[in-house]
Formats: structure tokens, C-alpha cells, sequence
């Protein structure tokens, strides 16, 4: 079974317009979003619109070229936030239907597990709530920046679209070394 990807998407998205905004482009198109992410703008418009739903994004513009921008400052925005908003179910679900109660271990597995979620559901939330959007990009530009110049990088590798972004936004950002 594979893991819901919409949440690392949408703090991925979230991390990539924080940075823009901290370069002075407070807002991105969802075909910018769509292109750090290696993905498509109606996805990106997707995961995202619950978040303008709740205020933690706003929407500049309308139609072609519209943007996606902050709500509120990135330092205040936990990934708990972006989880609820998100309305991301928990990591385990019980049986999808009651298992047989004349068995022991059916009778009695369901208000056990239940208990070991709820403390589980518990520890990931405390997680989350201490992170937040600045956080984790500050934390991707110490620990893990951009190695190499994507417009120097060999032909035919990366997407000209992220190499002019990256271009235009990391270079003033004393943090990230090219």
C-alpha cells in the first residue's frame, strides 16, 4: 500500500512560496508550483485549494496567470495546520468492517489498536505542531542546498522552467550555495 503523497506535496508547495516571497515574489502560478514539484498545475490547484479554503493561502488574480500566496507569515503556518487542513487521516485505520466477534482475538483487537493509534495519531501531531513552513525551509537550505548551477548543469538534464526560477530566486539567498 503506498503512502498518501498530497501532504509532502503541499508543503513542498508551501516551502517553494515562502522562498519566492522571501526573494520578493510573494506569489506563484500554479504552473511554477507545478514545475518545482515535477508535477501538473491542476494537481497543484487540487491539494492546495483547501489550504486557500482555510486562509492559510490566498489566491491573487483570476484566471491564466493568477497566484498562490501566503495567508499569513510562514513562521506561523505548523505542518499540523497544513495536516488538518488537508483533513489527512491518520497513519493506521482499524478493519474496514467489524471482524468476527465469537473469535478472541476479533472481539477484543479493535478497542486495543484503537488505544495504540489514539497515542501514535498523539506523538505525530506534537511532531508536526512544533514544525513549521519556515522551519522546514530553513532546514532544507542549511542542511541540504543546491549543489550545482542548474543552467550550467549538462544538456538535456533539468527543466529550463525550474533553471530560470532557481536563477531568479536562490541567488539572493546568502544560504544557498550554486
Amino acid at each position: 500500500m503506498s503512502a498518501n503523497s498530497r501532504f509532502t506535496t503541499a508543503v513542498h508547495a508551501l516551502c517553494w512560496i515562502e522562498l519566492s516571497t522571501r526573494h520578493g515574489r510573494p506569489a506563484l502560478t500554479s504552473a511554477e508550483i507545478a514545475d518545482s514539484l515535477a508535477s501538473h498545475p491542476v494537481l497543484v490547484r487540487r491539494i492546495l485549494a483547501p489550504l486557500r479554503d482555510d486562509g492559510t493561502l490566498r489566491v491573487t488574480g483570476r484566471g491564466p496567470g493568477a497566484g498562490w500566496r501566503l495567508g499569513r507569515p510562514a513562521a506561523e503556518i505548523s505542518l499540523l495546520d497544513v495536516h488538518r487542513s488537508l483533513a489527512e487521516e491518520g497513519p493506521f485505520a482499524l478493519h474496514s468492517h467489524e471482524p468476527k466477534q465469537d473469535c478472541p482475538v476479533g472481539f477484543g483487537i479493535r478497542p486495543v489498536l484503537a488505544g495504540v493509534y489514539a497515542r501514535v495519531e498523539d506523538a505525530i501531531a506534537r511532531e508536526l505542531r512544533s514544525s513549521t513552513i519556515a522551519g522546514v525551509l530553513d532546514g532544507l537550505l542549511r542542511d541540504h542546498p543546491l549543489q550545482h548551477d542548474p543552467i550550467r548543469a549538462p544538456s538535456g538534464s533539468g527543466s529550463p522552467r525550474v533553471a530560470a526560477a532557481v536563477t531568479q530566486l536562490v541567488p539572493r539567498d546568502p544560504r544557498v550555495h550554486l
